[in-house]
């Protein structure tokens, strides 16, 4: 377990933190998302940011971010009858293959199971 803030003030800040970068991850995950940029928008160093993602989110910038991104393309293959590569663009990424490799590891199962299936695969 990650070592809590000393200061109440601190986990406070941390936690309005990574809500604001949550927030902006939420949105825009589809585009070219980079922790600089976020901690820009956040008013906020690169290091600091890092850390509320530790401590409030209990994750790191990039997992948080490719949790959304697997949600959403989970959601639109589900849903849609776009092809891989298609919500593999939709969601960020430029390499459909690398989307899925990344989706199988979130996942468990391949990202053309979820359309087949219609829904999540039941985990062993």
């Amino acid at each position: 377990m990650l070592q809590e803030a000393k200061r109440p003030a601190t986990a406070i800040r941390r936690r309005a933190l990574f809500n604001d970068a949550a927030r902006i991850l939420d949105e825009e995950y589809a585009g070219r998302v980079q922790l600089d940029d976020i901690a820009r928008r956040v008013v906020t160093s690169r290091r600091q940011l890092q850390r509320a993602f530790a401590e409030a989110g209990e994750t790191s910038f990039r997992s948080y971010l490719q949790r959304v991104r697997m949600e959403r393309a989970a959601e639109l293959l589900r849903e849609g009858s776009s092809p891989v590569n298609q919500v593999a663009s939709a969601v960020g990424y430029r390499q459909p293959a690398q989307f899925a490799k990344a989706f199988r590891r979130h996942h468990g199962a391949p990202p053309s199971s979820f359309r087949s299936v219609g829904r999540q695969p039941l985990a062993a």
